[in-house]
């Protein structure tokens, strides 16, 4: 398995995982890590779209202050083929952080 860091602090929708292949995400963590409370949208997006309304996993995930979110746990799986992605975009303002654990299939 490997993991992966992202971030956002943006509204704009950002690329958090990548897949480069046909990968299965075993686990990802979403950390609010600035002072303020924050929203967050989490798309999965397939290779060759784009991160909108029809690719929403999560739509405004209230997150207060220093507060994690648990998205993939308890062998939940995410199966992603080559191109496929995972974005988030958050509220202006705050500072979001992610851990993804993935492997390859």
């Amino acid at each position: 398995m490997a993991l992966v860091k992202g971030s956002s602090s943006s509204a704009t929708p950002g690329a958090i995982y990548s897949s480069t292949g046909d990968t299965a995400i075993t686990f990802l963590s979403i950390t609010n890590v600035s002072a303020t409370d924050a929203t967050v949208n989490l798309y999965v997006v397939p290779a060759g779209s784009s991160a909108d309304n029809t690719t929403l996993l999560y739509k405004d995930l209230f997150l207060e202050a220093s507060d994690t979110y648990q998205v993939y746990i308890g062998g939940e799986k995410l199966l992603l083929s080559a191109g496929d992605g995972v974005y988030i975009s958050t509220t202006v303002g705050s500072t979001i952080t992610t851990l993804t654990s993935y492997t390859s299939i």
